[in-house]
């Protein structure tokens, strides 16, 4: 009986789903004919795009690079230190010189654009990233200790470098912004969206950004493009550095415009405060508190916070529940 029951069941289930694959054919054909919509976008026949994967592998590298040892699969010690940095190093440029090469056809081909001779550019623009290493360590060595140097909670600038997704959102946003300063389309918007995906941290990889950055905890945080951050700032988790809202259809105008704050040195911000707008500058040595809303300037040395709300207590327990407004 128990298993009559079930293949009925299973049997009923199979022509379930057996009724309705039938419908697929004219839904195929459906988003066939949608591919014609002029209002529609359609990838075909052009070359393919990156996949995520690479890009993952891409960073995976460059950290082996950046950080010898770190995040290695293997020992390193003064035996195999030349091999391990040579076959890290080739690997890296095998890669990246690859990716570069792929973006650069794609635009080529799917824009009609002029011939701009993609295999020898990619591989000279993957070779000067490649030399741009070791100041990029040496940037990176600063972030790491400006994150140390003021977070009590950092035992050790190791753990800075193994756990922290600030320096590794920051990471992601140094080499991407090199790419970017060499005109490199797609691949460095990708890069910084991938460490977004994993960080909740959203650096766009055109913002102009000095030493010693930090973002403490960082869920949350927004830097746009046109963005100027001094030295030594930080900034707390849910901060954003927009633009101001823009009319439909303002985008292509805008498009190279400067949209986004500039935050000089030696700045604080807090968690949640917003500063929007291209003309907006925050001051150096200034603090932003929590919460604050900026569209306007702010001079050097000066602090702007909220006003402290009144909160209500509720006094549970008694015959009558009492009200009660302190200060925050």
């Amino acid at each position: 009986m128990d298993d009559f029951f079930i293949n009925s069941v299973c049997k009923t289930q199979r022509n379930n789903a057996t009724d309705y694959r039938k419908e697929l054919p004219q839904a195929i054909s459906d988003i066939l004919t949608s591919m014609d919509d002029e209002r529609c976008f359609a990838h075909i026949g052009d070359e393919p795009i990156h996949f995520s994967t690479s890009v993952k592998e891409m960073i995976d590298k460059f950290r082996q690079v950046l950080f010898p040892g770190y995040f290695s699969s293997e020992k390193i010690d003064g035996a195999n230190l030349v091999y391990n940095m040579g076959q890290a190093v080739s690997q890296l440029y095998d890669i990246l010189s690859e990716q570069i090469i792929h973006v650069l056809r794609h635009d080529c081909l799917r824009y009609g654009q002029a011939c701009s001779e993609c295999e020898s550019c990619g591989n000279e623009v993957a070779l000067k990233v490649i030399q741009a290493i070791p100041g990029l360590r040496i940037s990176l060595a600063e972030d790491i200790k400006g994150a140390y140097d003021g977070d009590p909670a950092a035992k050790s600038h190791d753990e800075v470098i193994f756990s922290y997704p600030g320096l590794f959102a920051i990471t992601v946003y140094r080499i991407a912004n090199i790419l970017f300063n060499l005109q490199v389309p797609q691949l460095p918007r990708i890069m910084t969206e991938h460490a977004h995906s994993l960080t909740g941290i959203d650096i766009h990889p055109g913002a102009k950004i000095g030493e010693r950055f930090v973002i403490d905890h960082g869920t949350g945080i927004v830097v746009g493009e046109t963005s100027i951050v001094g030295n030594n700032v930080r900034i707390y988790q849910n901060v954003t550095i927009g633009a101001l809202s823009l009319p439909p259809n303002a985008g292509e105008k805008l498009r190279d415009a400067k949209r986004h704050p500039t935050i000089e040195d030696d700045v604080i911000i807090y968690s949640g405060a917003t500063i929007l707008g291209g003309e907006t500058t925050i001051g150096a040595r200034s603090v932003v508190g929590g919460n604050v809303w900026l569209t306007s300037s702010v001079p050097p040395d000066t602090k702007v916070f909220i006003e402290s709300p009144s909160l209500i207590y509720k006094h549970q327990g008694m015959k009558k529940e009492q009200d009660h407004e302190y200060p925050a």
